[in-house]
Formats: C-alpha cells, structure tokens, sequence
C-alpha cells in the first residue's frame, strides 16, 4: 500500500493486516477476511493519512496536545473538558480544501460502483482490534448515512471520537500514548440487516473448544451496546454440532430510519419468542468462523450480519481475553444456576451469564444512565440496565458489574473481561432485584450473584498467597518443560510477569520500533538522531527485564521484511522492492549488509546499556532468520565490540526457521547456546508454501503438523541434545493443537513460550502430557 506520495482513499479489498499503520486494526481484518473469500460488504478505507493531513491542514494540532495535557487522571472533570475542547475543534473545522478535492470524488465514486444508497460510517483505529485490547464499542460508528456530504461529516466525528472520555480512560489504562494513536474511517455499503449478532470462535469465558453464537433482530448495534438480550447458540468447535439454543424475547429492534440513521420500532408480536438465526444459518455461520479462526490461528471475535441475501463479515478481531481455567461452562438461565440452590442453601439474587470469571463482592451501587457515574465510589458493585461506553471510566472502579440485559458478547462482557472484574450480564432484572446499598456476592464464572459479602470474602486469600490465586492461574502445575511467555509491547511486562512463568521466551525489538519509536531507524540515524533511538529502544527493553528479573528475557533482534521497513516513516528511501520479501533481505543478512549495520549495532548498543548501565543482566539475545555460520561468526564480531560475548550469564540464541539450521545443526551449535523453533517459517521453507498465501493456505498446504515439519523438528532437537544445546518453541501452536504439544514434549522440547492468554491451560495440557508419558514408560518398564 506504500508508494510515491500518502494513500489517503484505499479500497478495502486491498488492505491486509500488514496496512494496519495506514487503515486502522478494524480495516486491516476485515482486509484479511476478504483475502480467504469471505462475504463483507464493500468499502474504502479513509487512511490515517488523510487523519493527520486534516490535524495538520487546520492547525487542530497544538490545541489537541494542549487538551491532553491539561488532564489530571485523578479528576474526572478534566478528562471531559479535554475531550469536549477536542471534539469540538475536530467537528467545526472545515476539511482543507486539498484534502477535500481527494475525499469528495473518492466518495462519490465509491457510492456509484456499488450502488450505494446507505453507508456505514466506522472507525478504525491504530489502537483497535489488537490482540491486547479490542477497545470494543469505544469510537464511533454511524449507520445508514445518505450521501456524500454527510458521509464527510460522518468521518469528522468519527476522527473526533478518538478523543472520547471513554477512550482517554481506556487507552490510559491499557498503556497507549494518546499522541501516538491515529485513527482512519471505514465506510461500507449498509446491509439492511434482518438479523445480526457475534460470534466467538471459543467460548470466551471457559476457553473450552465451544462457538457461542448471539443474534437479534435488526441492526447488531443494539446487542452490543446491551439493549437487548440475544438468543444464544452453543455450537461445538470439531463437529459443529449445535449443543445448545436459548431463544430469548425481543420486543424492539434498530432498523433504518425513514429518512436515514437508525429507528427503535417494535417486533411484531409473531416474532418477538421466534428463533433468531435459524439452524442452516447457524452452523454456516459456524462454518465462516472457522476459516477466520484457521487463518489467524487463535480465537476471533467476529461481528455478523444477514439480509434476504445471505450472511456477511463486518468486523473480525482477536479475542482479547481467555481465561486461564477451563472449568464449567456459565449456567444458561432457567438452568442449574438460576434453579438450584447455592453451596449453602440459599438461592442467588438474580443469574445470568457469567460473562467475566471472578468473584468479588461490595455494596451494590444502582446507576440508572452514564450521568451517575460519580455515585459508584471505587469497590462498589455496579448494577445498571446495560453498560455504554460512556461508563467505561466506572466499569474500571468497579468491584464487579451486574447487568439486566445483553450477552456475552456485549460492551459489558468485552470491556470487563479486558478489565479484569468479574461480570454477569443478561439477569432480566437485577435493577428490580438488588437493593441499592446492600452488600453482595457476584460470580462472573458461574453468572450468580448473591447477597452478603460471604461468598466473596471466602474467595479472597491471604496477601501472601493473593498472586498465586488470581485468575492468572498461579496454581498451575509444574512441568518438566520450561513455560516461557511472549511479550509483544513492554506495556504489558508488569502484568505478565505475575504469570507462572520462567522468563521471557520471545520480546521482539521491532514491537519496540512500531510502538515507541515509528520510524525507520536508518532515518533517525541519518537526521542525527542515533542516541534517540538507543535510549527509546533501551527504555522497552529495560522495563520488561525489570519486571521479570531475575528471570531471563530473551531478546530477538529486528526481522522486519523490506515491505514492512518501507511502510515506516523514512523507509522509502533505504528498502529495496522485493518480489518476495519473505525470504529476501531479512535477519542475519541485514545485520552483516553495509546499509543497514548501523541500525543493527544501535539495537546491539541499546541491549548493552540495559546490561550494563541499566543493570538489568538478565537481558539475552536471539537472532532471527539464520542462515549461514559464516554470517555468525561477522555478527559475533559486533557483538564482542558491544560487549556483549556469550558466557555464563550472557546466552545467545538462534531462531531455527530456515532448513540450513536443522540439516547442520550441530555446526550452527558452536555458535549459540540454544535454538528456539520459529514454527511458521520453518513449515514455509520446508513445505515450499508461502504463508502468506491465501490460496495455499485455504487449500490446507500450510500446516506445521505436517510430517515433514514435524520430521525437521525432530532432527533439529536431535542435533541440538547431541551439541549440548537447548531448543525451544515459540508460536501458538502447541496451544491450539494438543497432538502437536504431544509431539514436541514426546521429542524432548526444552521449553515452549506461549502468548499470555495461553499460558496456563497449556502448562496444563503439558503437564497432563508429561505424566501420561511417565505412566506410560512405567507400564513399559513392568511389562
């Protein structure tokens, strides 16, 4: 998507997750879901240039960063002000008349190829969709705009709702710089939705292998905000089979508006108990989701909608939250929770969905709409009709979060799970039921809450003890294969580190770069700024080694592709063009080229000041994309200068991705002190596929099960054990496929670095595996 001068107007068809810099998280997946043949409606994304062409063509700029300035967290008013002044400069100032001669035609022409009467106006930030945080509902989305004029409007509030109080709270918590976030606007063609709802492709409250499927009448916006409560569809993951249907009543849906926008009306009375979605389209939905969960290869989030014509994709995005249990699924209404009496004999107050696992308790405090918000005092139990994203600064305080309406995939149970406080949603009456001002008890796993703080005061556990217990899942048991996790922005080094980890098997340097940094470094080199970026890149590392010292980090070196590096401010002028960046000038071979060494000896100088200057020794290095011995032994050179030579408290390590590494593993051996498997591009090279082929991978080709991968991985650790070497893993497959975790501890894995959310059930899949295989060579050893 890069080229001469800035893309401000792309058609959707031709974004892909790679483009998320340029169109937003929202715009970047479904870019990918239309890449595997998936039904989404047609759209143009307005990019992130065009954002910062209007921030910068009105001048809006200093009074943006002097409203952000002027915020005190500790007062909520200040965070309004900030907002409202922003708001206000984004939707009464004109477009520049250069970037309105751009946006116009662009529009119009759009709405003429595909004949466009309504269009759906959505943002899609830079900060959305992302695997740490969905920011879910949190900017705006206007439904059956008509016309060219007030699809222009449209998209100045949309860029203006980057800057809600909920979105300043949000972000903040989840650790963006709000300087840094861009924001660029989908507009598609409007379905005239009959039926619509979301689907997760696990059960995002138990994490077991179970599709939940939600679905209303009309426009999906009302289940998301929580007005209404959707039926709920349990669909089984392997056979598709439907386990489980609860039809729920629906008096009101959102449709169309007669003169545009949309209208609250009535369902006729016929319709109001009738199934939503029926079976057919049930298990065809289930059927798309899959192919979505297959090319991201972990659980997704998809919203859906459905017209006379057919189902369609309107958003697919990581579930940002799997909870580390895999206990029992929440009791449906009506069913064992809501019918049977409680541990000690007394019936809940009100059941509903577990929506966010936990227990919690406090004085219930009852807000009627977002304008009570100042009533909920930190540890209070907030009971309302429905959460809006406008409570997000509440929710954030709240001991816990009990709702009338909505499922598990509203507002209420994405943020909360996000959040970390326990949730049930759908009690049809908990405002009626719960006292405001009485003490209670709420279950976010088992969707109950009773009244009285027993229950909740029985779950706390000593402080001394309070880490082990929480739901991060400290009482997981030990393995004899070392659990590592995988950090991708240091934001987050502090709450993984309470995770029942060894360290650090995976921080990428170039999260650092994407996050922090933006630009490409030969560029900061050039203007003078190489101490700049040593320091930024030294600040990340250092503050994920500091959260998991003593344990090791193990730091991987840049792996950007050409096409990715040309995407960077400043990468134009250094990146060649590659007809197949994938297995072009990448790793090891950019390291040892006289036009990029400078930039790789400022990475090897940041990881020395953490070492050095910092402290911090528990930082290691890992190389990526290896290929020859030859090119170590130039790299080791560097690193010596650096001071960084390998020794008992300094490992290196080397990413086994291309086959050189395993035919002559033990040679590469002499050269590291490990090697960690980079599963994705070892099953590339070895299988001949590219991965980012949508062809190959619809047609099944790339799978890192496949024998011959599993063939190289056998022969890697084999040549590895007999040099003395460690191997590893990192990559989510041994937590998607159980059989392929079976295979890498049968082999002898080292140790497997997983990403955080599925960290404990794979230590225990692992652990479950590692005593079958001693029971088993028990049995062996008697017979």
């Amino acid at each position: 998507m890069t080229g001469a001068r800035p893309a401000l107007v792309v058609p959707l068809s031709e974004v892909s997750r790679g483009d998320h810099e340029l169109v937003g998280g929202k715009a970047s997946q479904l870019g990918e879901v239309i890449r595997q043949g998936l039904p989404v409606p047609p759209g143009v994304v307005v990019t992130t240039q065009a954002y910062s062409a209007f921030v910068e063509g009105t001048g809006i700029a200093p009074a943006i960063a002097q409203a952000l300035a002027s915020i005190d967290p500790a007062k909520p008013e200040t965070v309004e002000q900030a907002s409202r002044t922003i708001r206000e400069r984004f939707e009464g100032t004109p477009f520049p008349e250069a970037l309105l001669a751009e946006l116009s035609p662009a529009v119009d022409a759009f709405q003429r190829e595909h004949g466009v009467a309504y269009a759906a106006v959505r943002s899609s930030s830079t900060a959305e969709d992302l695997e740490s945080a969905s920011f879910a509902g949190l900017q705006e989305t206007y439904l059956n705009v008509h016309g060219t004029e007030a699809i222009l409007g449209a998209i100045r509030k949309c860029w203006g709702s980057l800057f809600t109080p909920r979105v300043l709270v949000y972000r903040a918590r989840k650790g963006f710089d709000h300087s840094k976030v861009r924001l660029a606007v989908l507009v598609q063609k409007m379905v005239d939705s009959s039926v619509s709802g979301i689907l997760f492709t696990r059960d995002p409250n138990t994490g077991e292998n179970h599709m939940i499927i939600e679905a209303g009448w009309g426009l999906g916006e009302a289940i998301v905000g929580g007005e209404v409560t959707p039926d709920h569809y349990v669909v089984d993951g392997a056979s598709h089979r439907i386990v489980q249907k609860q039809v729920a009543e629906q008096a009101f849906k959102l449709e169309r508006g007669a003169d545009g926008g949309n209208a609250k009306v009535p369902v006729p009375v016929a319709d109001r108990s009738r199934q939503k979605l029926v079976d057919e389209r049930i298990q065809r939905l289930a059927s798309l989701a899959r192919v979505i969960e297959s090319h991201y290869r972990r659980p997704m989030d998809v919203e859906w909608c459905a017209d006379g014509n057919g189902l369609y994709i309107v958003q697919a995005r990581p579930i940002t939250t799997i909870p580390s249990g895999t206990g029992p699924p929440p009791a449906p209404r009506g069913g064992p929770a809501a019918a049977s009496d409680g541990a000690e004999g007394e019936r809940p107050l009100v059941s509903g969905f577990g929506a966010s696992p936990g227990i919690a308790g406090g004085v219930a405090r009852i807000l009627r709409s977002a304008g009570e918000m100042e009533r909920l005092k930190p540890g209070e139990v907030l009971v309302t009709t429905m959460t809006t994203p406008d409570m997000v600064p509440a929710m954030a305080q709240a001991a816990a979060i009990v709702t009338d309406e909505g499922g598990m995939t509203c507002h209420a149970a994405i943020v909360s799970r996000e959040l970390g406080v326990p949730c049930v949603v759908g009690t049809r009456k908990a405002t009626s039921s719960i006292a405001e001002g009485s003490p209670v008890s709420v279950d976010g796993k088992a969707g109950t809450v009773y009244a009285g703080l027993d229950r909740a005061e029985k779950a706390k556990v000593p402080p001394a003890a309070a880490l082990a217990a929480t739901d991060l899942g400290q009482h997981a048991p030990v393995t004899a294969t070392k659990i590592l996790v995988n950090v991708g922005v240091p934001e987050k080094a502090a709450e993984y580190a309470r995770l029942p980890v060894q360290g650090v098997g995976l921080l990428r340097i170039e999260f650092i770069f994407t996050a922090h940094i933006r630009e490409h470094p030969l560029s900061l080199i050039k203007k003078g700024q190489r101490e700049e970026l040593v320091e930024r890149l030294a600040d990340g590392i250092a503050k994920v080694c500091r959260a998991f010292h003593p344990r090791p980090v193990i730091v991987r070196t840049s792996d950007f592709k050409t096409n990715e590096y040309r995407g960077m401010p400043g990468g134009a002028e250094f990146e060649p063009n590659e007809e197949n960046p994938m297995i072009g000038w990448r790793g090891c071979s950019r390291y040892i080229s006289p036009v990029y060494k400078e930039a790789f000896l400022a990475e090897l100088d940041a990881i020395a000041r953490v070492r050095t200057a910092r402290g911090l020794k528990n930082a290691m290095v890992m190389l990526p994309f290896v290929r020859n011995t030859w090119e170590l032994e130039e790299i080791a050179e560097m690193m010596r200068a650096q001071g960084l030579k390998r020794s008992r408290d300094f490992k290196l390590y080397l990413m086994a991705e291309v086959p050189s590494t395993v035919f002559l593993a033990e040679e590469f051996a002499k050269h590291c002190d490990g090697f960690s498997i980079g599963s994705n591009d070892l099953t590339q090279l070895v299988l001949g596929a590219d991965r980012d082929s949508e062809t190959l991978g619809r047609m099944g080709y790339f799978d890192e099960r496949d024998p011959a991968v599993l063939r190289a991985i056998e022969m890697l650790i084999e040549g590895a054990h007999a040099a003395g070497r460690t191997v590893g893993i990192c990559g989510q497959g041994p937590s998607v496929y159980p059989e392929f975790a079976e295979f890498l501890v049968r082999q002898g894995i080292d140790s497997i670095s997983l990403n955080a959310d599925t960290v404990v059930p794979t230590i225990r899949t692992i652990a479950a595996l590692e005593q079958r295989l001693k029971l088993d060579g028990l049995r062996r050893s008697e017979d």
